[in-house]
């Protein structure tokens, strides 16, 4: 959801600073302007510059956390008792926001490939994914591959995530879904 919301943190913060992920600490009654609040983290504009912050530091916002963040119920499953569908992961994946466009990953054409592998014998289900970034220099290649991998094992009888970070081929926009377009304009 984009916000426009002026907001004075109540306690210090940590954020990543946009694009570089350079750690940060905002100091408790800094101004901020919420400029959006997806896939359960925030974007926010401090002092002319963007920064990320975890959902669960929504309290520093005035906001209570546990309407922001899901409850963490499965996120170490290592023993499955059935096969994951794969429509539920890419589900997931429509959950993960990159904090500087408003669209989901998936919308934007950073995922390649999504797979799971059901491994009866051994009751694992094993999700495979393959994904880019808009930019090949982006410092939130880390911090968007840890969000896509702790949301897709928040998925009931996911055992493992295996994420793959590449570059070729290179992100365009043509990636970009129709939805997309429409939300970002350029249509």
């Amino acid at each position: 959801m984009r916000q426009n919301k002026w907001v004075t943190l109540t306690r210090d913060c940590d954020a990543l600073l946009i694009p570089t992920a350079v750690p940060i600490t905002v100091p408790s009654g800094t101004h901020v302007h919420i400029v959006q609040q997806l896939g359960g983290n925030f974007t926010l504009s401090v002092n002319g510059n963007l920064v990320r912050i975890d959902g669960k530091d929504a309290d520093a916002l005035g906001i209570d956390p546990e309407t922001i963040i899901p409850p963490d119920e499965s996120s170490h499953c290592t023993v499955a008792d059935s096969p994951v569908d794969v429509k539920e992961v890419w589900a997931q994946l429509r959950t993960c926001y990159d904090p500087e466009i408003p669209v989901n990953i998936v919308d934007l054409g950073l995922i390649y490939t999504c797979e799971v592998q059901w491994k009866e014998y051994a009751k694992q289900n094993i999700v495979n994914i393959v994904m880019t970034l808009t930019a090949p220099g982006c410092g939130m290649g880390p911090v968007l591959t840890a969000d896509v991998e702790t949301k897709v094992r928040q998925i009931p009888n996911v055992t493992h995530v295996n994420v793959e970070l590449v570059f070729d081929p290179p992100w365009c926009r043509e990636m970009l879904s129709e939805s997309a377009r429409l939300e970002l304009g350029l249509d």
